[in-house]
């Protein structure tokens, strides 16, 4: 029978991975430890699969075709795009999909109801998800669902929404008769601006979100999470605070339990988010 074994949110940044390579700069080693308890936490359950929610960035949802949520489903899957390679360093890697998994989330015969998702059996994955992976999976040995999310292209699926998904996922994997163990993994920011006035300052373009941001997690407060999400909330708190959903469905799929861990680390990109519910099945 499958279970939720462990959730997990974790940031992405794509510029943390070529500057916290040895010798790691002294306001980056808070991030690094983080990633490096989040990593022993997930190797001590040993899923079978990881569900990874993250946010495209114009790779697999493009302004021909925007849905809501994405999953891939492809039984392999490349990731890291070429200007990321450039850029930041990311290396291109090959990925282990999980098709059983991800026709289980998306309907093996009918969309489930209430989620019209789209799907993918070409999906190419870029930082949001081959970041936390390098990390958190350094060997790239665990099968991957991906879940793509519109968080930058208005309307964005409301925070209610993002809950509602990660209601459904733990609905529908707790309840499987598939055999899995199963890690939920949601990627993306706490207050952040890109390309803006407030980028890089080295610290948080809106300190007050931040701190109620890791409440709501450690409280395990959805309702409260979700009514501080609206989107002009949002938008004032920098331009790429949106990716915060993604922690909403993290927490719903936890049941919103409140977190076994819940912290955002100050570094030269602001707060980078880290939360963790361990044994989140009742």
């Amino acid at each position: 029978m499958a279970e939720i074994v462990l959730t997990l949110g974790v940031p992405h940044t794509p510029l943390l991975w070529n500057l916290t390579k040895p010798p790691v700069p002294d306001d980056l080693a808070g991030v690094v430890a983080e990633y490096g308890r989040f990593r022993t936490m997930l190797a001590e359950v040993r899923p079978d699969a990881v569900v990874l929610v993250a946010t495209d960035h114009f790779r697999q949802l493009m302004t021909a075709n925007m849905p809501a949520f994405l999953i891939g489903k492809a039984p392999q899957m490349r990731g890291t795009h070429p200007n990321e390679e450039r850029e930041f360093g990311i290396p291109p890697v090959t990925l282990s999909g999980d098709p059983d998994l991800a026709r289980l989330v998306l309907g093996h015969h009918e969309l489930p109801t209430g989620f019209d998702f789209s799907f993918s059996d070409e999906p190419w994955l870029d930082h949001a998800f081959v970041v936390p992976l390098l990390y958190l999976t350094p060997d790239l040995d665990v099968p991957v669902v991906p879940i793509y999310t519109n968080c930058n292209a208005p309307p964005l699926p409301s925070a209610r929404r993002f809950a509602d998904l990660g209601g459904y996922l733990r609905a529908t994997i707790n309840g499987s008769a598939l055999d899995r163990r199963v890690a939920v993994i949601a990627s993306g920011h706490l207050a952040y601006e890109l390309g803006g006035p407030r980028q890089f300052l080295g610290e948080s373009p809106d300190g007050e979100f931040d701190e109620h941001a890791v409440s709501w997690m450690a409280q395990g407060d959805l309702d409260g999470a979700v009514a501080g999400c609206g989107f002009d909330r949002l938008n004032d708190a920098g331009n790429l605070t949106f990716q915060f959903l993604n922690f909403i469905t993290a927490l719903a799929s936890a049941g919103a339990q409140p977190a076994t861990h819940a912290a955002g680390i100050a570094c030269r990109f602001g707060n980078e988010p880290f939360f963790a519910w361990k044994q989140n099945r009742t």
